[in-house]
C-alpha cells in the first residue's frame, strides 16, 4: 500500500517531466537557425502501477521521463545524400563548361571564324597579286594568327586542367577530414549511449558532415548495434556506423577512417598526349590500391572533376593483343576504332603505361603500320617496345585479351576539345601541304611546306618530308588508298606529331614569302603572276570532298565543337537548375520533420508552462493536505 505520501511523490515526477520538455523546449528555440539540428523532444511514458490491495487495485504512480530523443526521418536524409552528388557533379561541369565556351567562343576579333575568313582573304589577294611578296607575306600573317589561336587556345586549356586538377586535390583533402571527423564522432557518440545517455547533438553534427560529404562524392551509411560477445543477446548500447563512398569502398568503420592520396603522375604514367605533367591519381593511403577514377558509380564534385579533366568522350586507345614477343620486348595490338585506325584522330602518348591482360607495363614508342589480307581487307596494328622485360606469362596467355592505355571516361572534356583541335590541325596541315608539295613558286621551283610544328627541345621545326610514292610509306603521310601499307613510328616527324600547343608556319617561308608555291605542277614554267595553287587552296578549303572534319568544311571546325560546348554546358545548366530545386525540395521535407518550428515551440511553451505550473499547484494543495492531517489531526 502506498504512504500517505504517494500523491506527493506523483507529482514531482510530473514536475520533473515538464521541466525537462521545457529545458527542451528552450534548446529547439535557441538552435531553430543552427544548420544541421534537428528538433528535440522528451520521450516520456507512464511510470508502472503500484498494486495498493484494495478494491480498485492498482494505483498510478506518476510519469517516467525516458529520454530527449531528437526527431528525424532517415528516408530523408538518404534522398537528399543521393541527389546532392548529382548537384556536385553538375555544378563542377556547369563552372569548367562555361569556362570553355567562353575561350572558344569568337569575339569577331580573335576568334577561329574570324581569322580563318582572314587568311582566306588573304589567298584570294594573292590570286589577285601571285607574284607579290607583300601580298604573301600578308597572307602569311594572317596564317600565323590562326596558329597562334591554336597555342593559345591549347595553353588555357591545360591551365584549366591544371586548376581542375589542384580543386580535386582539394576535393579529396575534404574527404579526408571529414572521415576523420566522422570517425571521432562515431567514438564519442558509443562513449556516451553505453552510458545509457542519447548523443542527440553529436548526431546531427554527424549527419552535417555526410551531407557534405555528399556533394563530393556518392555516400552510403550503415549503422548496426553492438551486442556484447559473452552475452549475444545484450545489447551494450553502442553502434559500429560505417561509411561507404565511390560504390562501396569503406572511408569509415566505427572508430577507424581511412584516407585517400594524390600522387602525381610519372612521365611514363602520362595518359593523353595533350596531359599536362604531374596529374593526381589517387590512392589509398598508404597502400599502392588505386581509388579508381573511372569508377561508374563515382559521384559528386569528385565525379565532375574526373570528367572535365580526364574526359575523352570514351576515345582511349583499345585493341586485341595479336601477338607477343619476348625477344624484342614487343606486343602487337589490333585496332579497329576510328580513333585508333586515323591517327589524324589519335590521342595515344608517344610513351606512357599500357595495359595488358590487367597487368601494367611501361612503354618507350610504338610504331603503327597496316596490313592487307588476301581477301582485301585493311588491318590496322600497333607494335608497342615495352620497358618491362619480364612478361614471359603474358606471352603463353595474353593473346586476344584486351589491350589499353588510359581509361574510358564518356565525357567531352578537356581532352576530348585539345583531340579536336589537334584532328582539325593534322588534317587541314596534310591537305594544305599536300597542295603545296606538288606546286611550284614564282621562281619555278618546287613548294615547301607552310604547316608545320615547332620541336619541344629545338629551336627547328617538324620536317614533314613528302610521301614516297611506294605501297609501303615511312614518313609523314600516311592516310593512303585502301590496298596501300603505311608505317609510321611515334619518332618520326610526322603529321600525328603536330598539335595545338607547337602548331606553326614554316620558318622557311615566313623568311622569304617568295618560297610559297602559288603554281601548280603544269604551270611551273608559267609567269609569276600564275596562282592555280592558290586556287586549288581555295577550293579546299570550302570543299567537303576535298578536306571535311565531321561532315563540315575546314572553315565550319569551330561550329562543330560549340555544338559541343553548347550542349554539354546547356546539360550541366539544365541539371544543375533541377538538382537545385529537388534538393530544396527534399531538405524543406526534412525540415518539416526535423527542422524547429518557431509557432509549434510557442504552442509547446505554453502547454509545457501550465503543465508545470498544474504540478506545482498539485505539491501545494498536497503541502496543506499534509499540514491538516499532520498539524490538525495529531498523525
Amino acid at each position: 500500500m502506498p504512504s500517505q505520501f504517494f500523491g506527493l511523490e506523483i507529482s514531482s515526477s510530473g514536475l520533473r517531466a515538464a521541466n525537462a520538455a521545457l529545458n527542451t523546449t528552450a534548446n529547439n528555440i535557441s538552435n531553430a537557425d543552427t544548420d544541421g539540428y534537428s528538433r528535440q523532444k522528451v520521450k516520456q511514458q507512464a511510470q508502472d502501477a503500484l498494486r495498493v490491495f484494495t478494491t480498485y487495485g492498482c494505483a498510478g504512480a506518476g510519469v517516467d521521463t525516458i529520454a530527449i530523443e531528437r526527431i528525424r526521418d532517415e528516408f530523408y536524409d538518404v534522398r537528399y545524400w543521393e541527389n546532392s552528388k548529382y548537384l556536385g557533379e553538375y555544378e563542377i561541369k556547369q563552372y569548367y563548361m562555361s569556362s570553355i565556351e567562353e575561350y572558344f567562343t569568337d569575339d569577331g576579333k580573335t576568334g577561329f571564324t574570324t581569322l580563318f575568313n582572314k587568311m582566306t582573304s588573304g589567298l584570294q589577294e594573292i590570286a589577285k597579286n601571285a607574284g607579290s611578296a607583300t601580298t604573301i607575306a600578308d597572307f602569311l600573317g594572317s596564317a600565323t594568327s590562326l596558329a597562334e589561336y591554336f597555342n593559345k587556345m591549347s595553353a588555357s586549356l591545360e591551365e584549366l586542367q591544371a586548376d581542375v586538377n589542384q580543386e580535386l586535390k582539394l576535393q579529396v583533402d575534404n574527404i579526408n577530414s571529414i572521415g576523420s571527423e566522422i570517425a571521432t564522432l562515431n567514438k564519442q557518440i558509443n562513449v556516451i549511449e553505453m552510458s545509457d545517455g542519447v548523443a542527440n547533438e553529436l548526431r546531427d553534427r554527424r549527419a552535417l558532415l555526410i551531407d557534405e560529404l555528399s556533394k563530393i562524392v556518392d555516400v552510403t551509411t550503415e549503422e548496426t548495434k553492438i551486442y556484447d560477445s559473452n552475452d549475444p543477446d545484450r545489447e551494450t548500447g553502442g553502434t559500429r556506423y560505417i561509411v561507404r563512398i565511390a560504390g562501396g569502398q569503406i572511408l569509415v568503420d566505427g572508430n577507424d577512417s581511412k584516407s585517400l592520396e594524390c600522387r602525381a603522375r610519372t612521365e611514363s604514367e602520362k595518359v593523353n598526349d595533350s596531359d599536362i605533367y604531374g596529374l593526381y591519381d589517387i590512392y589509398w593511403g598508404g597502400t599502392n590500391d588505386k581509388f579508381g577514377l573511372a569508377n561508374a558509380s563515382l559521384g559528386g564534385k569528385l565525379k565532375g572533376l574526373i570528367q572535365m579533366r580526364d574526359g575523352n568522350n570514351g576515345e582511349n586507345f583499345s585493341g586485341t593483343i595479336k601477338d607477343v614477343s619476348i625477344l624484342t620486348n614487343t606486343v602487337t595490338v589490333e585496332v579497329t576504332s576510328d580513333w585508333t585506325t586515323d591517327l589524324n584522330k589519335s590521342n595515344l602518348n608517344a610513351s606512357g603505361t599500357i595495359k595488358l591482360k590487367n597487368t601494367e607495363y611501361v612503354y618507350d614508342s610504338w610504331t603503327y603500320y597496316t596490313e592487307t589480307d588476301t581477301d582485301g581487307n585493311t588491318h590496322y596494328y600497333y607494335d608497342f617496345q615495352l620497358s618491362n622485360t619480364n612478361f614471359n606469362r603474358l606471352s603463353t596467355g595474353g593473346i586476344g585479351y584486351t589491350a589499353t592505355t588510359g581509361s574510358s571516361i564518356d565525357y567531352q572534356g578537356i581532352p576530348y576539345y585539345q583531340a579536336q583541335m589537334n584532328e582539325w590541325i593534322r588534317t587541314f596541315s596534310e591537305k594544305v601541304n599536300d597542295i603545296l608539295l606538288s606546286g611550284y613558286n614564282a621562281a619555278g621551283d618546287q613548294g615547301i611546306v607552310l604547316l608545320t610544328g615547332n620541336l619541344a627541345t629545338d629551336n627547328g621545326q617538324f620536317e614533314l618530308v613528302d610521301p614516297d610514292t611506294t605501297d609501303t610509306l615511312t614518313n609523314a603521310y600516311y592516310n593512303v588508298p585502301e590496298g596501300s601499307s603505311v608505317r609510321v613510328s611515334s619518332s618520326e616527324d610526322s603529321y600525328w606529331r603536330l598539335n595545338a600547343k607547337n602548331f606553326a608556319i614554316s620558318d622557311a617561308i615566313l623568311n622569304d614569302p617568295n618560297l610559297f608555291a602559288t603554281k601548280a605542277g603544269e604551270h611551273q614554267t608559267d609567269g609569276e603572276s600564275q596562282y592555280s595553287n592558290v586556287t586549288a587552296l581555295l577550293d579546299m578549303f570550302s570543299d567537303k570532298e576535298q578536306l571535311t572534319f565531321r561532315g563540315c568544311t575546314a572553315g565550319e571546325f569551330l561550329n562543330t565543337v560549340l555544338s559541343d560546348i553548347a550542349l554539354n554546358t546547356n546539360s550541366a545548366n539544365v541539371f544543375t537548375t533541377n538538382y537545385t530545386n529537388i534538393t530544396q525540395t527534399i531538405d524543406n521535407q526534412r525540415l518539416s520533420v526535423s527542422g524547429v518550428d518557431e509557432e509549434e515551440e510557442a504552442m509547446d511553451l505554453v502547454k509545457y508552462q501550465n503543465i508545470y505550473n498544474l504540478s506545482s499547484k498539485m505539491i501545494q494543495t498536497l503541502t496543506e493536505v499534509y499540514d491538516r492531517l499532520i498539524l490538525q489531526t495529531g498523525v
